[in-house]
């Protein structure tokens, strides 16, 4: 078995950032927080984790990163409930940026291309 070519449970999952691998318990312990925090996240609806076949939460990494930006604005004063809107708007505003990024790349290639076949 190679890095390259994995077998297992994480065969193919290895680079997913929305691949459900972390327990409530290893993704309590990586954030450094509680269970109840992540619960108390899961209700406000800033993240849902999936449920092994078992029923128990899973969590990516991209919800830990999300978990994490919540807990730091928790640690800084800022009532859970107005920490995960906080979060999604975050999250809203750059996903934003991101598509305007996009056109405005597809419009310049246009404006390339028209000018070029003009020339």
């Amino acid at each position: 078995m190679t890095a390259e070519n994995p077998t297992g449970p994480l065969r193919g999952h290895l680079d997913d950032d929305d691949f459900p691998a972390y327990t409530m318990g290893r993704a309590a312990e990586m954030l450094g927080t509680t269970q109840g925090f992540l619960r108390a996240i899961g209700e406000a609806r800033l993240i849902t984790p999936l449920r092994s076949a078992g029923g128990h939460r899973r969590y990516s990494r991209y919800q830990l990163r999300i978990a994490a930006r919540a807990r730091e604005l928790v640690d800084h004063g800022t009532p859970i409930e107005a920490a995960c809107r906080i979060v999604i708007l975050e999250d809203q505003l750059e996903e934003a940026q991101r598509i305007n990024a996009e056109y405005r790349r597809a419009a310049e290639s246009t404006n390339l291309k028209t000018t070029t076949s003009e020339g």
